[in-house]
């Protein structure tokens, strides 16, 4: 079992059928295996909080999960409830359409609105590169940043491919430091969260921790 990667993991359980039982079984892993955090749906945000308290493990919730279609004040108040229940990060899917119309100045400002309603917390803007080209995940890139979260991230795992290691080269290459990249989507084993890693992400996103630490 090699732990090296444990800390860059978001031990994640965002399945529409996931009961009070699996949430329990993820929270147990993410303190048995010391993951970074465990990502859970709303609803689940203050059972994981206390199902974690005390172990210093971090609670993420979705946000406009998965197509990320909903209105500004819904993901406002869904967002702001998250906090409330004790999330201390937020993935946020922005509103894909309204890129791919165009409407950069909307995706922006939405960002901008939830980041500022929910200061405190991290905040990593799902981009769902499955249905970006190249040049719009420079713009997705750049519009990202703009907004002041501290990650990108690539995909929702709902989308028909997920996190791509030319994605993770390309973001590193064009930002620097200038923000944090999670890779989600399709990482089940070692050598991809490794690569991926490598690559300049700096943190996992994956229903499958255990096996990732496991692979070594």
């Amino acid at each position: 079992m090699d732990l090296s990667l444990n800390r860059y993991i978001d031990h994640s359980n965002l399945k529409p059928y996931a009961t009070f039982e699996d949430i329990e079984i993820l929270c147990k892993e993410a303190v048995h295996y010391r993951f970074y955090a465990v990502c859970v749906n709303p609803f689940y945000v203050k059972y994981a909080k206390t199902m974690l308290s005390g172990t210093g493990i971090k609670v993420c919730s979705v946000v406009g999960f998965p197509l990320g279609a909903n209105t500004p004040k819904t993901k406002l108040v869904e967002a702001s409830t998250a906090v409330n229940d004790g999330a201390d990060e937020l993935d946020i899917v922005w509103n894909i359409g309204a890129f791919k119309s165009g409407d950069y100045d909307y995706v922006e400002n939405e960002l901008k609105t939830i980041i500022s309603y929910t200061e405190g917390v991290i905040h990593k803007i799902i981009v769902e590169t499955a249905y970006l080209t190249e040049e719009e995940k420079i713009t997705a890139l750049e519009i990202v940043i703009n907004s002041g979260a501290e990650f990108i991230k690539t995909s929702t795992g709902f989308a028909p491919s997920g996190a791509k290691l030319e994605d993770i080269k390309l973001w590193k290459k064009t930002a620097g430091n200038r923000i944090k990249i999670k890779a989600a989507g399709g990482i089940r084993d070692y050598q991809t969260a490794a690569e991926m890693i490598k690559a300049g992400a700096d943190r996992i996103g994956t229903s499958h921790g255990v096996e990732i630490v496991k692979g070594r």
